[in-house]
């Protein structure tokens, strides 16, 4: 098979992938004069973002898209009716430089079905990883997905080479992916999680030591995972609470949600319609309300639902069910109670503590501050508002923040 109908199918397979991101690894670059490609600030390239905000390319393939398990949910399952390809070590090690020398991308995404075994897939994955570093000096940056069955020493090798491992819990609940992919195991691919802390906590205690010994280098950028939403039954509430157990578990950099997406022959035991991508979009709110706002799991879904709204983002949908927290005092109120005030982001939040500490803040220094001033008014005080009592208890309040509806067009 020709190599440019390998990368068709092949970066095709690995589209369902959503765990792909490039941030947060060590800063990298070959200026020096040796190496190739650096971390710093077509078929198969997928963009994702950096903290700062910049769009970097990666090359995102399968190193083949047959396998052994027959996962229900997934397109590339054994039973299923594709068209399958492989690539050797060699041929993703030259797509990758090739491309890199291309300006085309700055980094590597690599997955793969399981073939003959877990120990022979992870074996090849690494031995990708190896080469471009060791034998090209490769310096941007590589994400691996692990196979959880993988031997303890390969999944330390990749984390020698990879600037970020991660491994799919698949589904929210044990009961889940027994029933939907057999031949996996979420407690074995949980070990895997906590194998991974533990290197990445020794690495970090390494560098904390009076002598600051130069620890061994572990998958700078961490680990994270991803879960299928809307092929079982489980709730938001339980999503939920089963990324806030990873967080806590296994120090994840990230959850991704990946909105079930109906497949071809599709089992029975699937529903014939995928969620609402909106779905999707409110629990990636959801979840940053959890790293970054100081929310609960338990408190962002109501109980009574076990759903998030699909109308209005999760933050709001808090507020309106405790409006008599509200209004704060923007001039008076903490940190933590900032966070929490609709069309307050983080750095909001920061901007508004720096300024208040000279000054008391107006209406009018809203637009400085990058306030949603529509979403915030009926819920704060400011020196020169006060929203009145009727507005924040009023029955339609919901309805005149909802967002409106709006006409996509084809951006020409």
């Amino acid at each position: 098979m020709e190599l440019t109908r390998k990368l068709e199918i092949l970066a095709d397979a690995a589209k369902y992938d959503a765990s792909c991101a490039s941030s947060g690894t060590e800063m990298r670059d070959s200026s020096d004069g040796k190496g190739l490609g650096s971390t710093a600030p077509g078929m198969g390239i997928c963009h994702s973002y950096a903290p700062d905000g910049r769009c970097i390319s990666l090359l995102k393939i399968l190193l083949t898209n047959a396998c052994n398990y027959d996962c229900l949910y997934c397109v590339n399952r054994a039973s299923s009716n594709v068209p399958r390809a492989r690539f050797t070590v060699d041929e993703v090690v030259k797509l990758t430089i090739d491309f890199y020398r291309r300006n085309y991308i700055e980094g590597l995404f690599l997955s793969s079905g399981i073939i003959r075994s877990p120990d022979y897939t992870m074996e090849q994955v690494v031995s990708v990883a190896r080469k471009l570093r060791e034998e090209h000096h490769f310096r941007g940056y590589i994400h691996l997905k692990t196979i959880p069955e993988a031997d303890d020493a390969l999944i330390a090798e990749a984390g020698k080479y990879a600037d970020r491992l991660s491994i799919n819990i698949e589904t929210p609940l044990e009961t889940s992916l027994t029933q939907l992919a057999p031949e996996k195991d979420q407690r074995a691919i949980r070990r895997t999680m906590g194998r991974l802390r533990l290197k990445l906590d020794e690495a970090d205690d390494a560098k904390k030591t009076i002598r600051k010994a130069r620890p061994p280098r572990f998958a700078p950028a961490g680990q994270s995972t991803q879960m299928i939403i809307g092929a079982d039954s489980a709730d938001d509430r339980t999503i939920l609470s089963t990324s806030a157990n990873l967080y806590g578990a296994y120090k994840l950099r990230r959850v991704y949600y990946s909105a079930f997406s109906p497949i071809p022959d599709a089992s029975r035991a699937l529903p014939l319609q995928a969620p609402p991508l909106v779905r999707e979009h409110r629990l990636y709110q959801a979840d940053w309300l959890m790293r970054f706002y100081g929310f609960d799991a338990e408190e962002i879904v109501d109980e009574g639902a076990g759903m998030l709204p699909l109308d209005i983002d999760p933050k709001l949908a808090w507020a309106l069910r405790h409006r008599d927290r509200f209004p704060l005092d923007v001039n008076k109120a903490s940190r933590e109670e900032l966070l929490r005030v609709p069309g307050f982001g983080t750095r909001t939040v920061e901007r508004i503590i720096a300024t208040r500490r000279s000054t008391s803040i107006r209406l009018a220094d809203l637009a400085r501050l990058h306030v949603i001033r529509n979403k915030a008014l009926p819920f704060i005080v400011l020196s020169d508002h006060r929203p009145a009592p009727a507005t924040l208890d009023a029955a339609g309040l919901r309805t005149r923040l909802r967002p409106k509806p709006q006409q996509l067009g084809f951006g020409f």
